[in-house]
Order: structure tokens, then C-alpha cells, then sequence
């Protein structure tokens, strides 16, 4: 991976991490998710318009990604409504590269040796942050395996949609149906009024960071490979436990803290090729 995809991925982990502890705090989680949403389409609109480059092939992989995005929103709306960050974004983000090189070895790339024992070292790290003793929030996990799942499929059409549009204005093109939708969803006048209540500091500076990271990694899926970009950003799961015990004050003990930093160094090794 070149330096330059390198540090973009590494600014978007960071920037990652921060929007969803902002939304895993959030009184409603789903009002604040629109919201959130809201805001990053209209003021990333002006730069879409100035970076404007988009081609009529990349309207079906804007469809899809768009699909996809939904499905994220909508699962991790759900997630952080009833379960802890600290379990399901380790969980989901470590999770996620394993799908992607799953798809890239059934697309004809061959699996290295550090690539199976990344994979190996995720599974135990999920376990991990699971919990092997006491009670276990199966909830949560099946949620964050579904969210897993469609952060690997738009991951994928990304990589082939950019190629054919900026990445803001791909970007813009994806998120405003999934705001749009999400929005329309509170259209009730009681669902105004929660839309209204969530508008604040931690929607606004979780609607830059979110749109912000997601550019970032767009912008290095231009320049290094799918699975690799994938497993970089993924070191933003240290970025988020660590904020989720401090700012949420949510339960991370050793065990959960060891897991999250296993799925960091599997999705390094996943991305080695």
C-alpha cells in the first residue's frame, strides 16, 4: 500500500472512531443518525459540486452502494439502540475485511500464509470482545455480523463505482437517497420533533467526521488495493474502544480490550498480500 493510501486510511480511522462514539452516546440513536446524515450531505454539497466529475457507468454502482448504505444505517441504528459500541464495532469493522478477502480468493486471489493467520487472530479477537464467560449479548453480535456484511459489500462496489466519478460527488450521489430515506422515516410530527432535539455540536461534528472519513477512504481506494485499504481502516476499533470506555463509560475490561486489539493486528495481516 503507498504511504499517501496509508495515511489517508489512517486519518479516516481516526475520524471513524469519533462519529460513531458521538451516535453510540446519542439520548435517540436514530434521530441522531438522520440528522447526522442530514447534515453531512448538505455541507459536503458545495465541494461535491466543485470536485464534480461523474460518469454515466457509475450510476449502477451508485444504486447499489446506496442500497447498501441504507442497510448499514439501518443495522447500526439498531445495534447502538440496545448494545454497547465497545462490542458491536469491533465486532462489525474486524469482521467486514474478512468478507472483502473472501470475496477477493473467489474472484481468483490466492490466500497467503499471513493473510489465513490474520483471519485466525479476528476470530479469536472477536471471541474476545464477545465474552467467553457471563452473560452474552447474542443480539448485538448477529447485528454486527449483518452490519459486517454490508460494510464489505459497499466496500466492494466502492472500489468500482470511484473508478468512474470524483470520490465527493460519488460520495454525495450515494449518501443523499440514504439521508433522504433515513429522514423520511421520522416524518411524523412526533419524529420531527426528536429530529430537531438531536440537532446539536455532536451531530454536526459527527456528520464531518463521518462524511470526512468515508472521502478519505474513497480517496485511497483510488490509489491501493480493496481488501488492503479495508483491514487499514479498520485500526480504528482501538481509536473507538478506547473512547467508548472513556467517553461513554461503557465495560471494557481486559478481556474485551484484548480482543479489540487482536482484530487490529489480524486485519493488518489480513491486508498484507
Amino acid at each position: 500500500m503507498p504511504l499517501s493510501a496509508l495515511l489517508l486510511v489512517l486519518a479516516a480511522a481516526m475520524l471513524h472512531a469519533a462519529w460513531n462514539v458521538l451516535l453510540g452516546g446519542a439520548r435517540d440513536v436514530r434521530a441522531a443518525t438522520a440528522v447526522t446524515l442530514g447534515l453531512s450531505v448538505l455541507l459536503f454539497a458545495p465541494v461535491a459540486a466543485a470536485t464534480w466529475s461523474v460518469e454515466a457507468a457509475a450510476v449502477p454502482w451508485i444504486v447499489a452502494s446506496a442500497g447498501l448504505e441504507l442497510l448499514y444505517f439501518v443495522l447500526l441504528t439498531a445495534a447502538y439502540g440496545r448494545s454497547d459500541v465497545s462490542l458491536v464495532y469491533p465486532v462489525a469493522r474486524g469482521v467486514a475485511p474478512v468478507l472483502v478477502l473472501v470475496a477477493s480468493i473467489a474472484a481468483g486471489v490466492t490466500l497467503g500464509a499471513w493473510q489465513a493467520l490474520g483471519v485466525l487472530l479476528v476470530g479469536a479477537g472477536v471471541a474476545l470482545v464477545r465474552g467467553l464467560r457471563g452473560p452474552v449479548d447474542s443480539t448485538g453480535v448477529m447485528l454486527a455480523l449483518a452490519i459486517a456484511a454490508s460494510i464489505a459489500g459497499y466496500t466492494l462496489v466502492d472500489k468500482q463505482g470511484i473508478a468512474h466519478a470524483s470520490p465527493i460527488a460519488y460520495l454525495e450521489l450515494v449518501l443523499a437517497p440514504v439521508a433522504a430515506a433515513v429522514l423520511l422515516w421520522h416524518g411524523s410530527p412526533r419524529g420531527l420533533a426528536s429530529l430537531r432535539a438531536a440537532l446539536g455540536i455532536r451531530t454536526l461534528t459527527a456528520a464531518v467526521c463521518s462524511f470526512a472519513a468515508y472521502a478519505l477512504v474513497l480517496g485511497a481506494l483510488s490509489l491501493a488495493p480493496a481488501a488492503a485499504v479495508a483491514a487499514v481502516r479498520e485500526t480504528s476499533i482501538l481509536f473507538a474502544v478506547a473512547l467508548a470506555a472513556v467517553a461513554l463509560r461503557e465495560p471494557v475490561g481486559p478481556a474485551r480490550a484484548s480482543g479489540a486489539a487482536f482484530v487490529v493486528v489480524g486485519v493488518v495481516l489480513v491486508a498484507l498480500d
